[in-house]
């Protein structure tokens, strides 16, 4: 496989300071690097900026660019609000409750649990800069990822056919997932 693992994801941020705050105190990340230029390396154009890396267990890095003279917006303000997000895998449904617990101590307005079809259940929320933010965990086992993974381009031809997600039950006689429980 060409792609052996995620680097880095990047986006915009408002304020660098508070976004190190923010992703170190209240999610545990490691700030592993920072670097900046007056031009962007890859285009010439003038744009000064820093970039800042947090890095995951994995390697796997978490990046943002704080570029003030730039016009633009945080995130994707023509697609619906929940679209655009990291999505961030912790090791149980203890430590994801725990972190809700923890987020909504420190004011930190969140969502969930939702669970999402049987395979992950997660909490949602915002960092400083407005970008929606999901804890997740994997509420299934091997076999059923597996079931997951033989049943993918079933449902993807569905979808392509109709674009009606509610025929999935047809295709498996299973519920359609997505069902929140607070």
């Amino acid at each position: 496989m060409l792609c052996k693992k995620l680097h880095h994801a990047a986006f915009r941020c408002v304020d660098a300071e508070e976004t190190v705050r923010f992703y170190t105190q209240m999610l545990g990340l490691k700030f592993s690097h920072a670097m900046g230029e007056d031009h962007v390396p890859s285009t010439g154009q003038y744009s000064p900026h820093l970039h800042i890396f947090f890095e995951m267990e994995d390697g796997s890095s978490i990046a943002f660019f704080e570029c003030p003279r730039d016009p633009g917006n945080m995130r994707d303000l023509e697609s619906p609000a929940w679209i655009q997000h990291f999505a961030f895998e912790v090791e149980s449904m203890d430590v994801l409750l725990r972190s809700r617990d923890e987020l909504q101590a420190n004011g930190i307005d969140v969502i969930g649990p939702t669970n999402h079809d049987d395979f992950i259940t997660s909490i949602y929320f915002h960092d400083p800069s407005g970008h929606r933010l999901e804890l997740t965990v994997r509420t299934c086992g091997p076999e059923r990822l597996m079931t997951f993974e033989q049943e993918a381009p079933a449902v993807l031809a569905l979808w392509s056919r109709t674009h009606d997600w509610s025929q999935r039950k047809s295709l498996f006689g299973g519920e359609t997932g997505y069902t929140r429980k607070e």
